[in-house]
């Protein structure tokens, strides 16, 4: 009856629907094919809501109007995560902030908002950063000609490194087993919303998935031991005050000072770090992937950058500050930063399951379960939004007379928007300002091979076979 319903709405099918199969054979294709299909969709619907079939799923539609993300986005009450999304994604994130909504949602939420205050992104910007970003730059220098390194390897280190130190006040590293076990369960967790049958393929095939699921809870644990343990030793003992002071850790101590549960707190500490080390490592590779293909631009930011040095900095610097590097005083980086996560999103497909029946603002009725989805892949290459070079890799769409403008949360939706609008969205922009403006002043970057690079199978956007490329330190 609901899949009639929405039937009487939707007349018009996707294209590759086949009889009684539905979309269903062309979701288990590769995830880069499937971003294809999406965007062929949305060229050939616009802004009209179109229905997906899959046999054993509930009803689906897919929706590309900005009126209707905003009209999905402020009303929490009507669209919520729902049983689809947390039935396949639970094992991995629990009773995260990425799974949850009402109260337990709104406490993680507001230990996150302690923990990204003014204060706490300061001392990110202007001791922390610099710090794990000299060490990331030792690394690259040390590099010997000729030899190849992994770009994308190189960012997932600094980001998992500073958000485990600032975040849990513990050292973590993109080398640890945990980071392999979280890629790969994260891999097998996008995997369950592509295959309508894959609690019974687990049965067979479901071992390492559930080996890395663990491994990743263990090291979760781990972070509330540690915290725990350090909270104890401060009330009994004078601790010396570390070079970041009190943010080191202010995050897992807002979410034990808030939540009880201790497996709760576990689930909100590996979303967070999951949240605020992949996303941003995997938005700066497909952004130095973009420059190295586009030479012209990258020369634009080292005169910006330039320019920032000569303004900011003491003509008798022997070193480069890098904490002038702020996004107010560099709109160009800022514009090729928001270019690259329009071409590359960090989480490509969202979705929302309506609790309640509803009709959409372009009319489209909606029966209560119904699955709701929006690619933000697709809709960044929209060109009733963008253009007709809504392909087009060009950074100068996001300047006039150059000062950055800007894209409403609902024609751009890759900080989300709404009440749960990015957490990090101002800490990303922080790190890649100073990441980008600091590696193309020191650094030439090459790809090691011609290749267009795809993304693999992920809940984000990871690149498929990292970001390999020759690195050469430039001469002052």
């Amino acid at each position: 009856m609901i899949e009639e319903q929405v039937l009487t709405n939707l007349r018009r099918r996707p294209p590759n629907t086949l009889p009684l199969a539905g979309n269903g054979i062309l979701f288990l294709q590769a995830r880069h094919k499937l971003f294809s299909w999406f965007v062929k969709c949305e060229q050939q619907f616009g802004f009209e809501t179109f229905q997906i079939s899959v046999p054993s799923l509930p009803p689906g539609v897919v929706i590309n109007d900005p009126r209707n993300l905003e009209y999905v986005l402020k009303n929490e009450s009507i669209f919520s995560k729902g049983d689809f999304f947390k039935r396949r994604s639970w094992d991995l994130f629990g009773n995260g902030i990425i799974n949850t909504d009402g109260e337990l949602w709104k406490v993680q939420r507001k230990a996150g908002l302690q923990f990204l205050n003014n204060t706490n992104l300061k001392v990110l910007t202007d001791v922390a950063l610099p710090k794990y970003l000299e060490d990331s730059i030792r690394g690259l220098q040390e590099t010997k000609d000729g030899s190849v390194i992994d770009l994308e390897e190189v960012f997932h280190e600094l980001t998992t490194i500073l958000f485990g130190v600032l975040a849990f006040n513990v050292e973590i590293h993109n080398s640890h087993p945990f980071s392999r076990s979280f890629d790969f369960a994260s891999g097998a967790t996008c995997e369950r919303f592509q295959n309508p049958l894959w609690q019974v393929t687990e049965i067979f095939l479901g071992g390492k998935f559930r080996r890395a699921v663990a491994e990743v809870k263990a090291f979760g644990s781990m972070i509330v031991s540690h915290a725990i343990q350090t909270k104890q030793s401060k009330e009994s003992e004078p601790q010396v005050e570390s070079s970041f002071g009190d943010i080191s850790g202010s995050l897992i101590k807002s979410l034990l000072n808030s939540i009880d549960d201790h497996q709760m707190v576990t689930d909100a500490a590996l979303n967070y770090l999951s949240a605020g080390r992949d996303t941003t490592a995997q938005a700066l590779t497909w952004t130095f992937y973009l420059l190295m293909r586009n030479p012209i631009k990258l020369e634009i930011i080292r005169n910006e950058v330039s320019s920032v040095l000569k303004t900011e900095s003491s003509q008798n610097d022997s070193k480069v500050n890098m904490t002038v590097f702020r996004p107010t005083l560099m709109p160009y980086v800022m514009a090729v930063f928001y270019e690259a996560l329009r071409l590359y999103p960090p989480v490509p497909f969202e979705m929302k399951q309506c609790e309640q029946a509803t009709t959409m603002p372009d009319s489209t009725f909606l029966p209560k379960n119904t699955i709701l989805i929006w690619c933000t892949w697709a809709m960044n290459r929209s060109r009733l939004i963008w253009g007709d070079d809504a392909d087009i890799f060009r950074p100068e769409r996001w300047l006039e007379n150059g000062n950055l403008i800007s894209k409403t949360a609902f024609e751009y939706p890759v900080f989300n928007g709404g009440p749960r609008t990015c957490l990090g969205k101002k800490m990303a922009e922080l790190v890649a300002v100073q990441v980008i403006a600091t590696l193309v002043l020191k650094f030439d970057f090459k790809a090691a091979d011609e290749r267009e690079r795809i993304s693999k199978n992920s809940l984000t956007l990871p690149m498929e076979g990292g970001l390999p490329c020759y690195v050469r330190t430039r001469s002052k």
